[in-house]
C-alpha cells in the first residue's frame, strides 16, 4: 500500500466505504428472530438508511465544493465505521436504527466527494476511463458488502457481530490510506460564508418541451431502484419462506450479482440509444416482477435465480436510461438541478414502495404483498415502456 498512487488509495477508500451500506440485508431475518421484528419493522429500518443517503445527496454534497474531497472523504470514511461498529454492537432496534442513518449518510458523502476527488486525480484528457473506474470501485464495493458479510454469517459463529468485522478492519485501513495525501487547496477562504438556502438542493424541471422525457428517465430510475431496493430489504425474508433454498450467504449473493451484473450491463449498453435502452430497460422491468410473481406461486429456485438475471438487466438499462436523459435536456447551468430532481424520484423508488410493501405485508403476509407489489410494479414499468416507445428520439446532447 506504500506504493500506491493517490488515485489508488482514493478508489480504494471508496471501495471500501461503501461496503457497509448494503452489508445488512442478507442479516435482517437475523433481526428479525433476535428482536421479534416483523416485515414492516425491516422496511422502516431500511428505508430510514436511504432516507440518509438521500439527504446526504441533496443537502451535504455542497461540502466537498466548499472544503475539498480529502477532507469530506475522511470524515465520512470515520463516520461510516463508526456507524458499522454501532450495528455490531446495536442492542435493540433503535441503536440499530441509528448505525443505518450514520451509515446512510456518509454513504452519500463517501460517493460524492470520492467521485469529485478520482476525477481530479485522473489523468487528462482520460475521463471515460477515470468515470468507468469510479463506477466499477463504487459497485464492487456496493456488492461486496452483502456478500462478504452473508458468507461469513452463514458459517461463523456470532453472525450479527462478525459479519461486520472485514468492514470494520477494512475501514480503518482505507483512513491510513488517506494520510499520505496532501489535501488540495481549499476554496472556501475565497468564498462568501454559506447561508441556510445554500443547503437547499437546486430543485428544477426542464423545458416542456422535452419534459417527458426527463419524467420517462426519472420514472425508470424510480422502478428499477424500487425493485433493488425490494431484494436489499426483504428478499432475505421472502427467500426464507418460499425457496428451498435460502440464508444469508445466498441472499447476499444475490444482492451483490443484481449489482455486479448491472453494472457489466451497462457498459455494454453505452452504445444502444436512450430509446432503446428506455423501452428495453422498462420491459425487462416488468418482466422481473412477473417472474419473482411465479416465484412466490410455485418457489422454484429456477425462477428465482432468472428473475435476479432479468432484473440485473432491467436496472442497468434504467440507469443507462436516466442519466442519458439528465445528460441530454440539460446544460451547464441547470445540469445540477436536474441531477438534484433526478436522485429525489429515483430515491423515492427506494422509499415508498418499500414502505407500503412492508404495510402489506405485516396485514396480509410476505408471499400476497409480494404479488400485489410486484403486479403494481409491472404495471408500472409496463405503461413507461409503452410511452417511452411512443416519444420521438431525444435530441442530440447540447453543448452548453
Amino acid at each position: 500500500m506504500l506504493s500506491w498512487t493517490p488515485f489508488a488509495r482514493v478508489c480504494f477508500a471508496m471501495c471500501v466505504g461503501v461496503m457497509g451500506t448494503a452489508l445488512a440485508s442478507p442479516l435482517y431475518p437475523l433481526y428479525q428472530d433476535r428482536w421479534q421484528l416483523q416485515a414492516g419493522d425491516i422496511t422502516h429500518i431500511f428505508t430510514v438508511y436511504m432516507g440518509g443517503v438521500l439527504v446526504s445527496l441533496l443537502f451535504l454534497a455542497r461540502l466537498t465544493h466548499r472544503v475539498g474531497y480529502l477532507p469530506v472523504l475522511r470524515g465520512a470514511l470515520v463516520l461510516v465505521t463508526a456507524g458499522v461498529l454501532l450495528s455490531a454492537v446495536a442492542w435493540n432496534p433503535a441503536s440499530f436504527v441509528l448505525s443505518r442513518l450514520a451509515i446512510g449518510l456518509a454513504s452519500g458523502l463517501i460517493t460524492t466527494s470520492a467521485s469529485i476527488g478520482l476525477s481530479q486525480l485522473g489523468q487528462p484528457g482520460d475521463g471515460r476511463r477515470t468515470a468507468a473506474l469510479t463506477t466499477f470501485a463504487m459497485t464492487l464495493g456496493f456488492g461486496l458488502g452483502p456478500l462478504v458479510g452473508g458468507v461469513i454469517a452463514q458459517w461463523l459463529p456470532a453472525p450479527l457481530h462478525s459479519a461486520y468485522l472485514p468492514s470494520l478492519l477494512l475501514g480503518g485501513l482505507a483512513w491510513l490510506a488517506l494520510r499520505p495525501l496532501a489535501a488540495p487547496q481549499a476554496t472556501s477562504a475565497a468564498l462568501p460564508p454559506m447561508r441556510a438556502a445554500d443547503w437547499l438542493p437546486r430543485v428544477m424541471l426542464p423545458a416542456p418541451a422535452v419534459r417527458r422525457y426527463f419524467w420517462i428517465g426519472g420514472l425508470s430510475a424510480f422502478t428499477a431502484f424500487g425493485m433493488f431496493s425490494l431484494y436489499a430489504s426483504l428478499a432475505p425474508s421472502f427467500m426464507r419462506e418460499l425457496l428451498p433454498w435460502h440464508g444469508p450467504a445466498i441472499s447476499g449473493l444475490s444482492i451483490a450479482m443484481i449489482l455486479f451484473l448491472s453494472s457489466a450491463f451497462q457498459l455494454m449498453a453505452r452504445r444502444l440509444s436512450t430509446k432503446a435502452c428506455a423501452v428495453g430497460g422498462l420491459a425487462t422491468l416488468a418482466l422481473c416482477n412477473l417472474l419473482l410473481i411465479l416465484t412466490a406461486r410455485t418457489g422454484a429456485l429456477s425462477l428465482f435465480v432468472l428473475s435476479v438475471l432479468v432484473t440485473s438487466f432491467g436496472h442497468g438499462l434504467a440507469n443507462v436510461t436516466g442519466m442519458s436523459v439528465v445528460n441530454k435536456v440539460a446544460n451547464t447551468d441547470t445540469r445540477p438541478g436536474l441531477l438534484s430532481s433526478y436522485l429525489i424520484v429515483g430515491y423515492l423508488g427506494t422509499i415508498l414502495p418499500i414502505l407500503a410493501m412492508g404495510a402489506l405485508s405485516d396485514r396480509l403476509g410476505l408471499s400476497q404483498a409480494l404479488v400485489i407489489f410486484c403486479t403494481a410494479m409491472a404495471l408500472l414499468s409496463a405503461v413507461l415502456a409503452a410511452a417511452a416507445q411512443r416519444l420521438p428520439p431525444l435530441p442530440l446532447p447540447r453543448s452548453a
